[in-house]
């Protein structure tokens, strides 16, 4: 067994053991009931959340308006009375006893009146709120509004620091940790800063022993850090255990329970889980936030890849550099570098004609097909991002004034599909970059294991 004693969280004394939340429906009430009845934190995600109609089946989120602004709309109460229905569930599953957070994305469009709302509906229910994919200035007075505590993402000292010095020093008294999310190894959207070289990973010990030093600075020794991305077991972590350099720590796990009984997975998603080798997660920057993010190469993917490698840069004017003419469509033509001919070419001959400028004066070939599913989605755009760079969508101002982009992709869509209809073939499969153990984890050799028995295994650290 590891020495693992329980501490405080969100104001009650429970094993340092965190469910991570994941959104879109990879994490909801009945998971996180399950961690918090084991006197754990259970986190369900409040990201286009399910609810129920009158037979306890998640009820249909049909969005029936044409205009953006006025789908958006629908999406937010949808959410909100998702967010409700989660923490219901939960609430009864755990029997009182552990901890049920809630975890927001804060790049969802309006995820602050989602927040708000949500909490104001369930108290007494929500013990935390953790958040992150971006700067998440006004968590600590949202959440210290209704008595909830709140734990920023961040995957650095600096970013916590901006947070504390902007925000958080005027809302101590609900912060009841700091989440260290491994940009290199967590699963989703990834807090890669532009100092950061995504090829080159960073071991967590130092950055960790350097956030801790910050919290000391702020008379903040006391507050946990919850270590997420690439926790698996913890016998690998067992120097970060009463280590004083680190203090008080928790650690937080996102895939592992992807495989339980309880998880909101479908079966066909945990079957490729299961089969991922190493290597097979990429961290890549196709996602309509801008963020960089993790997920499982396959067929979705592989086509964003494709897309990437084959982009031109391109001049409307012709000039010294740009010389060679490329019709677009029937009615413009730019100018792409002669050396790029033959690449753009054997692209339109391999059926890929439907020709799209990005934002960065570049162009990308795609088939008639594609473009017409891409303006397909752009159509039926929830307006789920505050920006989203795929639709153009801008929640302040209507539209980001960019060109949408072609080398993304939108997001809702793909993460409802997979989450809800099991169509694992052509979506986007998030996952943290050791799911390749599922394949030898022996846990998971006997079946589908329960949450109590993942926690049970846990706890001897393997």
């Amino acid at each position: 067994m590891i020495d693992l004693k329980p501490i405080v969280i969100s104001g009650k004394e429970v094993l340092p053991l965190i469910e991570g939340g994941k959104g879109i429906n990879a994490s909801n009430g009945f998971s996180s009931g399950a961690w918090a009845k084991e006197n754990c934190v259970g986190t369900f995600s409040a990201v286009s959340p399910d609810f129920y109609d009158e037979n306890g089946n998640p009820a249909a989120q049909t969005i029936h308006s044409k205009n953006r602004v006025e789908r958006h709309e629908e999406m937010v109460q949808y959410a909100i009375k998702g967010g409700i229905a989660q923490a219901q569930v939960a609430h009864e599953i755990s029997n009182g006893n552990g901890r049920i957070h809630m975890n927001m994305l804060w790049e969802l469009a309006d995820s602050e009146r989602i927040l708000e709302n949500v909490l104001e509906k369930t108290k007494g229910l929500i013990h935390g709120v953790t958040c992150g994919a971006g700067l998440p200035y006004r968590l600590g007075e949202l959440a210290s509004k209704f008595g909830v505590y709140y734990y920023p993402i961040v995957s650095s000292a600096r970013a916590f620091q901006i947070l504390w010095k902007r925000a958080y020093s005027k809302f101590t008294e609900f912060l009841g940790g700091v989440v260290y999310e491994d940009p290199w190894l967590a699963g989703g959207h990834n807090g890669l800063s532009n100092a950061e070289n995504p090829n080159e990973p960073q071991k967590p010990y130092n950055r960790l022993v350097e956030l801790r030093q910050v919290l000391n600075k702020f008379n903040l020794s006391n507050i946990p850090i919850i270590i997420a991305g690439g926790v698996w077991n913890l016998d690998e972590w067992k120097d970060y255990i009463n280590n004083p350099e680190i203090g008080k720590v928790a650690f937080q796990f996102g895939t592992r329970p992807m495989i339980t009984k309880e998880s909101p997975v479908s079966q066909a998603w945990q079957k490729v889980m299961m089969q991922v080798k190493k290597g097979d997660v990429i961290l890549q920057k196709f996602s309509p936030t801008g963020f960089f993010s993790s997920a499982i190469k396959n067929s979705f993917l592989e086509k964003l890849i494709n897309r990437k490698n084959g982009e031109v840069p391109f001049s409307k004017e012709l000039d010294d550099t740009y010389t060679y003419p490329l019709k677009i469509n029937d009615s413009k033509t730019v100018y792409i570098k002669s050396e790029d001919a033959e690449k753009a070419n054997n692209q339109i001959n391999a059926g890929f004609t439907s020709i799209q400028e990005t934002p960065d004066a570049t162009l990308v070939f795609i088939t008639p097909e594609e473009a017409k599913q891409m303006k397909i989605d752009r159509a039926n755009c929830v307006g789920c991002l505050s920006q989203c760079q795929f639709s153009s969508w801008s929640k302040a101002d209507g539209s980001t004034g960019k060109l949408p982009d072609p080398r993304s992709y939108c997001i809702h869509k793909t993460l409802f599909d997979v989450g809800h209809n099991g169509s694992v073939k052509d979506n986007l499969l998030f996952a943290g970059h050791h799911v390749y153990r599922f394949a030898t984890d022996p846990l998971y050799q006997k079946g589908v294991p329960s949450v109590k028995e993942l926690i049970a295994t846990i706890l001897t650290g393997k």
